[in-house]
């Protein structure tokens, strides 16, 4: 499998996520991956599980919908458009759209998944912060 077939897979596995295909997206990662998104930064594809099956313990309903997937041959780096959709608890619904640099090896193993989205929906969301947070917007914002 080409590297460019292998972000194609590991972008449509996300796409389809489900509990039960979690083992599936991991193996088509290293044993050593690096994810990052705003929240989390861990190594290995043990990790990498855990944090999958704990967003599907404590999110109702996760979607991921891959909107775009684009690959640099040069650099063997993918982008993925994506969005994302969740219950969680205390802040309700959470829709956000971001997009992903994955690296790809020459064995077609995914070796870094780096997510980049705006988290502040979520923090703007919680209950004390929250309206503090939106005060501080509302006063920084261009008029």
């Amino acid at each position: 499998m080409s590297a460019e077939q292998a972000l194609t897979a590991y972008a449509e596995c996300f796409a389809a996520l489900t509990p039960e295909r979690v083992d599936e997206l991991c193996r088509l990662v290293s044993d050593d991956v690096h994810f990052r998104d705003p929240f989390n930064d861990l190594h290995g594809r043990e990790a990498m599980r855990h944090l999958l099956m704990d967003m599907f313990a404590r999110a109702g309903r996760p979607d991921f919908h891959v909107d775009d997937i684009c690959w640099h041959a040069a650099s063997a780096t993918g982008w993925l458009r994506w969005h994302f959709r969740a219950e969680l608890p205390v802040i309700g619904t959470l829709a956000v759209e971001g997009c992903s640099r994955v690296q790809v090896n020459a064995q077609g193993l995914i070796t870094e998944h780096l997510d980049y989205w705006d988290s502040a929906p979520v923090y703007l969301k919680l209950p004390l912060i929250g309206r503090f947070l939106q005060r501080v917007r509302r006063r920084i914002a261009a008029e």
